[in-house]
């Protein structure tokens, strides 16, 4: 894969920070130098779990929204390496695989001579380039017996995540989404508003339920085609934290039932938490406690596939909560889902 820049020795050793009387997660993590078939690497090692990163927002950009997205794998993964290796958590059985790297489509779409419309349908394409890779690896990691831990980029790559998850399994996938938004807009060109209605519309999600919608920020037509939709079910942010009409826990069980008979996709958007550095910043929203509550609870099932964390979006002055956060998010996953 020409994107996918391998997490190296050296890179390991450079973000590392050893000290006397404890053992750093990175320091038992494993790692692939020499890749030369993506699956047969992966299936060869004796891992549970593919951490990988995205680094890009295209996909953000094709959404009108603002960028930012493609450096939370850079922001997390100096942290996680550095957090401790204890009898709570077992890093042996953790690959720390590289990223996807979009640098040069990137800057492709910096150029001043195109028009608002050009950039637009020019990001649109680059994202259906995304989901090709983001597809593959997510493929070959479960063909392989693996279970994928994706960070950063945009909401775009749940689409990938889907697909490649559905395609490794023979069936369609179930997904719980933590999210402000539904992601479930029409189909105009991929972007990161449409990667679930996308995924739907070609058979590779089922079950669909997003936890935590902000009503101010749906579409009456948004809305109605969710309710005429019958494999797919919502809550509301509002009806959890504001009218408390709902319980937090009862709620995830909710969730779970709709999507737990089957392989299910754990998708986490850092917009649904309050004054978390992200592509859609918001002031209202759920605690950095009950996002980590929610990756604990709803990972602890058999079923979960794969746990996605997007849209960070961080910045000098912020990129060590946001790594700090998102770390915090993987070792929960790790524990609750077991090794």
């Amino acid at each position: 894969m020409q994107n996918l820049v391998l997490f190296t020795s050296n890179d390991l050793k450079s973000c590392v920070n050893t000290r006397k009387g404890e053992t750093k997660f990175g320091e038992h993590v494993q790692l692939i130098n020499n890749l030369t078939n993506i699956y047969d690497n992966i299936l060869e090692l004796d891992v549970d779990y593919v951490i990988f990163g995205i680094s890009e927002d295209i996909g953000v950009i094709a959404n009108h929204g603002k960028s930012g997205t493609y450096k939370a794998w850079d922001a997390t993964i100096k942290i996680l390496l550095n957090t401790q290796s204890n009898a709570y958590i077992n890093p042996k059985r953790i690959l720390i695989l590289g990223h996807l790297d979009y640098s040069k489509l990137l800057e492709s779409l910096k150029d001043e001579k195109l028009s608002t419309k050009k950039r637009i349908a020019l990001a649109r394409k680059h994202t259906e380039d995304v989901d090709a890779d983001v597809s593959h690896l997510v493929f070959s990691i479960i063909k392989a017996g693996k279970t994928p831990i994706v960070i950063g980029g945009g909401h775009n790559n749940a689409y990938g995540n889907i697909k490649g998850s559905s395609l490794a399994l023979k069936h369609p996938i179930n997904v719980v989404n933590f999210d402000a938004h539904h992601d479930f807009r029409p189909e105009e060109g991929r972007h990161s508003g449409n990667g679930f209605s996308y995924a739907y519309n070609e058979g590779f999600l089922k079950n669909y339920f997003i936890f935590g919608l902000h009503e101010n920020y749906i579409s009456q037509n948004s809305l109605d085609t969710l309710n005429a939709t019958k494999t797919i079910a919502y809550n509301t942010f509002e009806d959890i934290e504001v009218r408390k009409k709902l319980k937090f826990k009862l709620e995830m069980q909710h969730a779970l039932s709709h999507v737990s008979k089957s392989n299910f996709g754990i998708e986490i958007d850092c917009d649904a938490v309050k004054d978390m550095p992200s592509s859609a910043m918001t002031p209202s929203g759920f605690s950095t406690n009950q996002a980590r509550c929610f990756v604990s609870h709803i990972g602890a099932h058999k079923n979960g596939t794969y746990l996605h964390i997007c849209e960070a979006a961080p910045k000098k002055t912020n990129k060590t909560k946001v790594g700090k956060f998102i770390s915090y998010l993987i070792t929960d996953f790790i524990k609750a889902h077991g090794y």
